[in-house]
């Protein structure tokens, strides 16, 4: 690990927007003729050490003639396949289902002799092969045209019968450009190098027919035949003979396999009269194995067997509006909760580094003494940041995903796989997959300085003796033994949080997959991962699905790179305009002032005990409101503070949320019991769950500009005081007066789902004690309260609603 700069907190900042320069004709072309192959790969330094490896030439007629055959071939197994799926998909799939474990493999490597035998078999072959081994000639070439074709995923009851279904009753030309993709890791790692032909095209996107499929095409014999090269509509020959060679075996092995699986028809008689034409069967999955419910990282091992996808915005949409609600819940909570924000500077402050002892085995500086002060404003102030920032990011991007959503719907009847997609809807889609992958970059970042300094992690890293309290330095421990599972764990967070030439090849989906994986797979993976780590995780996995789903716009996605080249200053600048909206926010967290109301929210014993889960006694409810008043001084300070420096905060996630009209919970003052005459014991009275609480205004921002600000008023209270505006402080409402209740749909559950309910939503009048629930317990609760639920990733899942009252939210 590298060492870092430890300032007086870490805040979230604005990444720089430069981008390196890696155009390998950077410098001029203008002495190279561009017609000799040769002397154009000599300027790329092809063949040379650390250069480009040199492509196989081959001649048109050479390149016409194998995809020509290829083509052939592949129509038709395709045709085959198509025909015997119509008479026998159902029987098929019985089949299937019924073969045991040994069986299937068998069958399997029948038909594709010296198979893969695990997931993703192209990054392994990547993990085990060094560069020059690659570039020398790799041994794995089939792991990485054909990584979807591998042991361990196709033994699944699903997987075989899921590629048979979207091979035989799509056309070839719909899997084009996802093929291709399959094999982006070989080709940027250089195990893949296809052919070269200059000024020449293949078709294979939208054409359906046989004579279409796979024809070589000059930039000369057709007006767009450079166009569709350049804006990557259609295929450069190395590529094109590289797809209609997986393709050509691909569909040769499904024919196998479905000929294996029908061994006892006569193959005389498998397409004939005697099996009629059967309506096509349905076949789901993408479910958790074991649970029921939906799972996210099912669904991404499944998609290499579906049909190629649309652009599932809907899916985009909810993901990161789930999100963007749990970040405001989160800063409410934060604001309402004293315990809550106890409990999340507790938690952070163990994934300091810090926390880590240096390699004399003493203690940071900063931990000592009166330093503790110092150390205690890097804390809250990066909770108090990231509540901030994590907010506006999640309301950005969701915005963006609604509006991508109403273009999509304004262009629907217009888009074509043989037309550009309209500008404002491709300017949009760029603008989008811009900001998640610039954004990504603040949670690998948190990855980078928290992964190290957690609790289960300490053991595997130490801390540099420190010169001066802002600078800390962090390495692994000499001599440090690991396991296999270990020495993967912290390979894919390394990859992740360095940000390099790994992840550039193998691309954040791909390693947060993997990741997903390994601590599905491996007990001892998951107790390396602490809670906090778990959930930049999970933040990560729903922008790697956001990604996913818009590189699977095919064939569109294909030339996303090539059409940001002359839009990304433009985007570029829509970037710094959206974080120069919420700079001042950034700017305030760090200033004096703001830092200096920071130990109002230092937890302690007396400021942060909060015994909510007590019986209400006098004693009890005085703790409450003493905790609740010590959080509102906090905020009333923090929000004058960010209303005096923090300038227009008009356009923020922030202002929106403040002006919903949302309200503190607070415990009223103790009133004591009414006697009923004189009793030798009196129980402690306890308060109604109708009249257990009281609502008041939150400290918020000042209004916008253009409604005019209320004079400061001062209300002398008793106890705890009130959470107050910077500009106005509200009147407490009369003692006697019965509280507005908020009128809510009647939900009926079941008794199981119905203790789970007053467990979580704990009532001293209804529950005597509150408790804990069992995960399939709040699964079912959830769902019988109208929920859906779907395993995203780690501890992550998210809930979608399907009652009309109720919203969706991560878990």
């Amino acid at each position: 690990m590298q060492s870092r700069t430890d300032h007086r907190f870490d805040p979230f900042g604005p990444e720089a927007l430069a981008l390196e320069d890696s155009d390998p004709l950077a410098g001029g072309v203008d002495d190279i003729d561009l017609s000799d192959p040769l002397a154009f790969f000599k300027h790329l330094n092809a063949g040379e050490p650390g250069g480009l490896p040199m492509p196989a030439l081959m001649e048109p007629t050479q390149v016409r003639q194998l995809c020509k055959e290829r083509s052939s071939a592949i129509f038709a197994n395709h045709g085959r396949l198509r025909r015997i799926l119509d008479r026998h998909e159902l029987t098929i799939q019985k089949r299937w289902a019924k073969k045991t474990k040994r069986q299937r493999l068998q069958m399997l490597l029948d038909g594709w002799p010296n198979m893969a035998p695990t997931h993703r078999p192209d990054f392994a072959a990547f993990r085990r092969e060094s560069m020059a081994q690659r570039e020398s000639g790799t041994k794995f070439r089939a792991h990485f045209v054909w990584p979807y074709i591998n042991q361990e995923d196709l033994l699944k009851p699903k997987s075989l019968p899921l590629m048979l279904k979207s091979r035989g009753r799509h056309p070839p030309c719909d899997f084009a450009a996802a093929d291709g993709d399959a094999m982006y890791l070989g080709r940027t790692t250089k195990a893949l190098v296809p052919i070269f032909l200059n000024c020449y095209v293949v078709t294979l996107n939208g054409m359906t027919r046989p004579e279409e499929y796979g024809r070589l095409v000059a930039w000369d014999d057709h007006p767009d035949a450079f166009d569709w090269m350049h804006t990557r509509k259609q295929f450069m020959p190395g590529e094109a003979l590289d797809i209609l060679e997986a393709q050509d075996r691909l569909t040769k092995f499904l024919v196998h396999c479905c000929e294996q699986l029908l061994h006892d028809m006569p193959v005389a008689e498998l397409l004939g009269d005697k099996y009629p034409v059967q309506p096509e069967p349905a076949l789901t999955s993408a479910v958790e194995p074991g649970s029921g419910f939906g799972s996210l990282a099912v669904m991404a091992e499944e998609a290499p067997y579906r049909p190629p996808g649309h652009l599932d915005l809907d899916r985009i949409e909810s993901l990161l509006a789930a999100r963007t609600a749990a970040s405001e819940d989160h800063l409410w909570a934060l604001r309402e909760d004293p315990s809550y924000l106890s409990d999340e500077l507790l938690t952070y402050k163990e994934h300091r580094q810090e926390m880590l002892k240096d390699t004399n085995g003493k203690p940071h500086p900063v931990l000592q003494g009166l330093k503790m002060e110092v150390f205690w404003e890097r804390v809250i102030g990066n909770v108090m940041l990231a509540a901030h920032v994590q907010l506006e990011i999640f309301s950005e991007l969701a915005r963006q995903a609604e509006e991508l959503g109403r273009l999509q719907a304004k262009y629907a009847a217009t888009l074509s796989p043989l037309k550009d997609l309209p500008e404002e809807y491709l300017v949009a889609i760029l603008r989008f997959r811009f900001f998640i992958n610039q954004l990504a970059k603040d949670w690998l970042n948190d990855l980078k300085t928290t992964v190290a300094a957690s609790p289960p992690m300490r053991s595997y890293f130490v801390r540099l003796p420190a010169e001066n309290l802002n600078h800390i330095a962090i390495t692994t421990k000499p001599g440090l033994k690991q396991n296999a599972v270990e020495k993967e764990l912290l390979w894919l967070l390394k990859t992740l949080w360095e940000d390099g030439k790994d992840l550039f090849f193998a691309r954040m989906p791909m390693i947060v997959d993997e990741l997903e994986r390994l601590l599905r797979a491996e007990p001892r993976a998951r107790e390396l991962v602490s809670g906090y780590v778990a959930g930049r995780i999970g933040d990560l996995s729903i922008l790697c699905e956001c990604l996913r789903q818009l590189e699977i716009y095919q064939p569109w996605a294909n030339g996303y790179e090539s059409a940001s080249v002359d839009r990304e200053e433009g985007i570029k600048k829509d970037l710094v305009g959206w974080r120069d909206s919420w700079t001042g926010i950034y700017n305030t967290m760090k200033s004096r002032p703001m830092v200096a109301n920071f130990k109002l929210a230092e937890p302690s014993d007396d400021r942060s005990f909060y015994p909510t889960e007590k019986r209400r006694t006098k004693e009890t409810v005085e703790a409450l409101r003493q905790a609740e008043a010590n959080l509102d001084a906090f905020w009333d300070k923090f929000d004058r503070t960010l209303n005096a420096k923090a300038g227009d905060l008009g356009k923020t996630a922030l202002r929106r949320l403040l002006s919903q009209k949302r309200t503190l919970q607070r415990t009223p003052e103790w009133v004591a019991p009414a006697s009923a005459g004189k009793t030798k014991t009196a129980k402690p009275a306890v308060a109604s769950p109708e009249v257990d609480t009281m609502y008041q205004p939150p400290s918020t921002l000042p209004p916008e500009k253009h409604v005019p600000a209320q004079p400061k008023t001062k209300v002398k209270t008793r106890g705890a005081a009130a959470a107050t505006s910077a500009q106005q402080t509200p009147q407490p409402p009369p003692a006697d007066a019965t509280p507005t209740l908020d009128t809510q749909p009647t939900i009926p559950v079941d008794a199981r789902a119905l203790k789970v309910f007053r467990t979580l939503f704990f009532q001293p009048a209804v529950t005597s004690t509150p408790g804990e629930v069992s995960w399939p317990d709040f699964l079912h609760a959830m769902t019988s309260a109208g929920f859906g639920a779907e395993k995203l990733y780690g501890s992550v899942w998210r809930t979608s609603k399907t009652h009309p009252s109720i919203r969706a939210l991560p878990i």
